[in-house]
């Protein structure tokens, strides 16, 4: 089993992960997408996305990370690769699963996925650009309207030259309306040689022991299942080993979490962003914890930094007092 956390622009940035990271369970995970046009990027545009290129390419937990590039054109990702791999990072990503309409529109991400061949050029460019010992991999969904070139994709990225594919199992149609067609991966998954990871829907332990099941992979990438049940990865490592009873991250062993989360991102990003950033983990959170809705309905409206620092310090006390 080997659990990887998702790359989700907006929302699992380099701060999400930190935290993510430290309640375990995760054994890698890939970074938002950089996007390639037609520069070469300064190697602080790599690190302003993946700041922890600066502390051996892990999470403050340890955990290594592999870094995204998304473009159409294989020239100049190669270049950004290969600066991109001068820094350390545990690998490099291809993304071609994007479903992002202004993403698409600029022939980048799923849009890809209706040119098998320019999906081989992409990969092979990059792969002579960066290190043998490097790992390069490569993240698809099943098409763009439809799922019949899923296979030919995948193999266009194996003849590239791939080491690893992430399948997300939908359509770019799709988007991210369920179900999730594990069934699928398991088809593309008997087409190549290399690990396949599954993706897409897995929201609980019955989730992942079912795409399991249906896709044949023993490698799972989680996305917004994590995100809204920070023990996921660790419910999930324990119900495959056999355990009665998974690992349940509580509230209360949350609660110090999203206060080290708050004061990253105050740490870290610009004054505007600071009060959205918790408001949106806490707006997933209350899928899975009802303190959870206690606490956002409490802070929905406050912007204000050190209204929110005094709420986060009167939670040792449980009683969740509301805001004036």
């Amino acid at each position: 089993m080997t659990i990887l956390l998702a790359p989700m622009e907006g929302l699992l940035d380099f701060v999400l992960r930190d935290i993510l990271t430290r309640v375990g369970g995760v054994d890698r995970c890939v970074s938002e997408f950089i996007r390639i046009t037609n520069t070469l990027l300064p190697e602080r545009a790599f690190v302003r996305v993946i700041p922890e290129l600066l502390h051996g390419g892990r999470t403050f937990a340890g955990v290594p990370v592999r870094a995204q590039l998304l473009g159409s054109d294989p020239v100049c990702l190669a270049e950004n690769a290969a600066r991109l791999a001068a820094l350390g990072p545990h690998g490099i990503d291809l993304n071609f699963g994007c479903p992002a309409k202004v993403v698409n529109r600029h022939g980048g991400g799923a849009a890809l996925l209706d040119e098998p061949e320019l999906l081989l050029k992409i990969v092979a460019a990059v792969r002579r650009a960066v290190p043998p010992h490097m790992p390069v991999s490569a993240k698809m969904r099943l098409g763009v309207h439809d799922d019949a070139r899923a296979v030919e994709c995948a193999l266009a990225l194996v003849a590239g030259g791939a080491d690893e594919l992430v399948v997300h199992a939908r359509t770019k149609a799709h988007a991210y309306r369920p179900p999730a067609y594990w069934e699928r991966i398991a088809d593309i998954r008997a087409a190549v040689h290399i690990p396949v990871v599954a993706n897409g829907e897995i929201w609980n332990v019955q989730d992942a022991l079912r795409c399991r099941q249906l896709s044949g992979c023993d490698l799972l990438m989680l996305g917004r299942g994590m995100v809204v049940d920070p023990g996921l990865a660790l419910a999930i490592r324990g119900a495959s080993a056999g355990h009665a009873s998974p690992a349940v991250v509580t509230w209360q062993t949350l609660l110090p979490l999203i206060n080290d989360f708050w004061q990253l991102v105050r740490a870290r990003l610009e004054r505007r962003q600071q009060a959205g950033r918790l408001k949106q983990w806490l707006n997933f959170l209350r899928r899975r914890y009802p303190q959870a809705e206690v606490a956002y309905q409490a802070l929905k409206t406050v912007n204000d930094a050190a209204v929110i620092d005094a709420w986060l310090a009167a939670q040792q006390d449980v009683r969740f007092p509301s805001i004036s």
